[in-house]
């Protein structure tokens, strides 16, 4: 099981990356678009979408930090201050994903139940009953390390 930092951006990611890749002097990271999504994706890549970072991540002090742009007209998961850092949460096991879901979403939100994506087989996101921002998903230890 993986602990790791999910940062939210109002579209300007890509800054955040390279500052912080300079700060920790990290590598460059690859930046997946919102354009490079699969199309047959619920979420069609809007003109004004199509370059923001859809994914990255840096390796900053031994703890990967992931960053994304918050897109556009996507509703309860607007950018806000306050609701732009979620802890996520991964391990290959279906049964561990569904217990910690369950346990995070009880007095909480769910923000997306678990379901399969084009980047994991269960994934699903909860604000707890604390406010504290989760995302919950399975990978394969085989591809994903």
């Amino acid at each position: 099981m993986a602990l790791e930092v999910y940062l939210y951006f109002d579209g300007n990611a890509r800054e955040a990356v390279e500052f912080y890749s300079e700060v920790f002097e990290t590598p460059k990271a690859h930046i997946a678009t919102y354009d490079e999504m699969p199309h047959d994706s619920d979420m069609p890549s809007p003109e004004n979408a199509k370059d923001l970072v859809m994914n990255t991540s840096l390796l900053i002090q031994g703890t990967t930090v992931m960053f994304s742009d918050v897109y556009p007209g996507s509703g309860s998961s607007a950018f806000n201050k306050g609701n732009n850092v979620s802890l996520v949460i991964s391990d290959p096991k279906e049964e561990v994903i569904r217990n910690l879901f369950d346990q995070l979403k009880n007095g909480g939100t769910v923000i997306s139940e678990l379901e399969k994506t084009f980047w994991s087989p269960l994934y699903g996101r909860v604000s707890d009953k604390f406010g504290i921002y989760w995302e919950i998903m399975v990978y394969d230890s085989e591809t994903d390390g």
